[in-house]
């Protein structure tokens, strides 16, 4: 890359997260931990004195008998819930408006999400156009444009994952202008975090091995990142051992509670760190292709893990034979290269025993690489402090490499 851009770039973020974030007042969501999610949401919501909320949630549970004794409590309480479950698996735009009108219409006065991230990133937009002025989404795409705080926000997902239910970001899509992109500002942490593990016991295999996958990535590049702190090394390095302990288990039994359990402590982790020290290419491309081709966001990530780490080079040997010291994958007496080496070759090891595809097959259109690659340098560079800067025809050659076709 240019030096003098990467000069620039490093600049940016080193005033960003050296100076700037220091004195931002990043708030944890409250984490309760339930083997039933309605009984803290029927509490916080006496508690609170909230009478109308807006409840987002997957179409399945509907029926769960546990949300049905919940609506019949609630009304006990005189407290009316909106449930609204015709959410599609990549909410864009205009559902954001849609249900922003449903929140209006029923004068609801608080929000709650029980889903993957999808959900839980619509109910942080739905609460954006609630508290502040402008009511065109897009207006909050990129960094620290969210002035008021959102209204009261339960999150509980039912992936181990994303993290979105502690992270400061949302992703919203644009299906009309191939888009997708991150709205990012501490005040779309939630007020509380729910985790209930038995909500994980219906997902099928290729949820839990993709977003579980989803997870690591948050962890490994915000490990990877110069933004790293003590707190978020630890939170990352906490969620890269879950995964490595219990990611497989689950994916191979869904009745190992204990395997549903760290799984979900896994994503949260990986989200506090992420959210704190940022993610990187990975991240980038995935969005460009989910954005191009709705590709699911944890494939999109599994995939592109290990070739983004190879590209990465000798600039991430120490830190990835760091991980590989930790989780014990090699002798202690091997170099930096070959412990990086076999950090990667678990990543794509634990891919393979998911059936997760090392390539993309038949998505990636060679006259969609330059938009592709533009949109993923353009959310790169220069938020995200990676640990090494990739120019433009680096990360087409990830592209190529990513895709059988080409």
């Amino acid at each position: 890359m240019n030096p003098i851009k990467v000069i620039y770039y490093r600049t940016y973020q080193f005033v960003l997260n050296k100076i700037c974030l220091p004195f931002l007042k990043i708030k944890e969501a409250e984490t309760i931990e339930s083997d039933n999610c309605f009984d803290p949401i029927s509490t916080l919501l006496n508690k609170n004195k909230y009478k109308r909320p807006l409840l987002l949630l997957s179409n399945h549970l509907l029926t769960d008998p546990n949300y049905l004794k919940f609506i019949n409590d609630c009304q006990s309480n005189d407290i009316e819930v909106i449930s609204f479950a015709n959410i599609s698996s990549n909410p864009d735009v205009k559902q954001v408006d849609e249900t922003y009108n449903l929140y209006l219409k029923n004068e609801c006065d608080s929000l709650i999400a029980i889903g993957g991230g999808s959900i839980l990133d619509l109910a942080k937009a739905v609460g954006i156009l609630v508290t502040n002025k402008k009511k065109d989404i897009s207006k909050y795409k990129g960094l620290l444009k969210v002035k008021k705080r959102l209204p009261f926000l339960i999150l509980v997902p039912t992936t181990a994952g994303t993290g979105s239910e502690t992270t400061i970001c949302s992703v919203i899509s644009d299906g009309k202008k191939n888009d997708k992109y991150s709205i990012t500002d501490p005040k779309l942490i939630p007020d509380y975090a729910i985790l209930d593990n038995t909500l994980l016991k219906t997902l099928p295999e290729s949820i839990i091995s993709t977003t579980g996958m989803d997870a690591l990535t948050h962890a490994v590049e915000a490990f990877l990142g110069n933004a790293l702190t003590k707190k978020t090394k630890y939170c990352a390095t906490t969620a890269i051992t879950l995964i490595y302990n219990n990611l497989y288990n689950f994916y191979s039994n869904k009745d190992d509670d204990l395997a549903r359990k760290s799984m979900l402590k896994a994503s949260y982790f990986a989200g506090v760190a992420f959210t704190r020290s940022y993610v990187g290419y990975v991240h980038a491309l995935a969005h460009a292709l989910g954005g191009k081709y709705h590709v699911a966001h944890g494939l999109a990530n599994s995939i592109l893990l290990p070739i983004v780490l190879k590209k990465y080079g000798k600039k991430a040997y120490k830190k990835l034979a760091f991980l590989a010291d930790m989780l014990q994958l090699t002798a202690q007496s091997i170099s930096e290269q070959e412990k990086a080496e076999n950090f990667i070759k678990w990543i794509e090891n634990l891919n393979n025993s998911m059936n997760i595809p090392s390539k993309f097959n038949n998505l990636i259109k060679k006259e969609d690489l330059v938009f592709l690659v533009n949109h993923a340098y353009k959310e790169a560079n220069p938020l995200y402090p990676v640990i090494k800067e990739l120019d433009k025809n680096e990360l087409k050659e990830i592209l190529i490499e990513a895709e059988e076709t080409l």
